[in-house]
């Protein structure tokens, strides 16, 4: 399904998961007067544990998301919505209680997926690779692709990059169910996690915290009916957390990584801490070319926060070197 906006094409997709009768929805925007694209130029968002790609990277601030912006700058910029996140399907066991099954949508599935949408998007084109932005949970899935399939990769973007060591807000100690639930409390004390009263008042004001909370709410059908309302969110990230970040099993060999790979984090960053990128960056040792970026005045959530302009223009310079190599 396409539409026109003022100078975008904005079509969704769905794409056959790699699980049986299930699909995922994918999204793409371009200029109007496009229709023919660069390796280079093409790019695909993969998003974190929680909160779907239509609530982050195509989620409208004043307007605009970063999706309109990277389209509008001449990008034929894709996004995903993972299995169970977003306008994509939800696996059955997240329609019965949690504890009744054990963790669905792990890292392995959600890299069979991506590998489905990767190279439906290179069909479309016509394309032998593309540029990948991961984010948080999102750069575990990319840098295990981007190593099992480095021919496909033009540029790969690593932002909020999970390592060893990461907890944060997703991993309760606990064996997790099928799933999580998640209510607008909860996101917003996760986004405001160990900042002080200045520091929360920097990164967006309570009324835009607020609207973007419910709009994550509101990209689960079944939210409304919870009082309050909550969200689900697939918990086989947590497992892969418990079994592999906060223990001593990496969760890919970055070492596989040949694309020009860029690092960014926010300093404020309480989840995937910047210390975990450099880690992770340090382990690049392949890469035709590495890049670390801390931004300042950003948490974890840089790309919804006041600062976000600063990730912007990073990624699209990065992005953009690829142009005229």
């Amino acid at each position: 399904m396409s539409k026109l906006v003022p100078d975008l094409i904005v079509t969704d997709h769905r794409v056959e998961s790699s699980q049986a009768g299930l699909s995922v929805f994918v999204r793409n925007k371009h200029l109007a007067d496009r229709d023919a694209f660069t390796t280079a130029e093409t790019v695909l968002f993969v998003h974190g544990a929680t909160y779907p790609s239509t609530i982050t990277f195509d989620y409208a601030i004043d307007g605009v998301s970063w999706m309109d912006i990277m389209a509008r700058a001449g990008f034929d910029v894709w996004c995903v919505d993972l299995l169970g996140y977003g306008n994509s399907d939800r696996p059955a066991e997240m329609s019965v209680p949690a504890d009744d099954n054990p963790p669905v949508v792990d890292t392995d599935d959600a890299v069979a997926d991506v590998t489905r949408v990767i190279d439906f998007i290179l069909g479309q084109r016509d394309l032998p690779r593309l540029s990948l932005i991961g984010y948080s949970w999102g750069t575990l899935i990319g840098g295990t692709y981007a190593g099992q399939q480095p021919d496909k990769i033009e540029r790969l973007v690593l932002y909020g990059a999970a390592w060893m060591g990461t907890g944060g807000a997703i991993s309760t100690g606990k064996p997790p169910g099928a799933y999580r639930m998640v209510d607008a409390e909860a996101a917003i004390a996760r986004w405001c996690r160990e900042l002080d009263d200045s520091q929360i008042a920097s990164i967006a004001s309570p009324d835009h915290r607020t609207a973007w909370a419910n709009a994550f709410l509101a990209s689960d059908p079944e939210a409304s009916r919870h009082r309050p309302p909550q969200a689900r969110a697939p918990a086989g990230v947590v497992k892969d957390v418990q079994a592999r970040l906060l223990g001593d099993t990496p969760p890919y060999d970055p070492s596989l990584i040949q694309a020009p790979t860029m690092i960014i984090v926010g300093d404020w960053d309480r989840e995937t801490r910047p210390e975990q990128g450099k880690a992770l960056f340090d382990l690049l040792s392949n890469t035709a070319e590495r890049r670390y970026v801390l931004i300042g005045g950003g948490t974890h959530s840089l790309l919804i926060e006041n600062q976000r302009g600063g990730l912007h223009r990073t990624v699209d310079g990065f992005l953009k070197e690829g142009w005229l190599a």
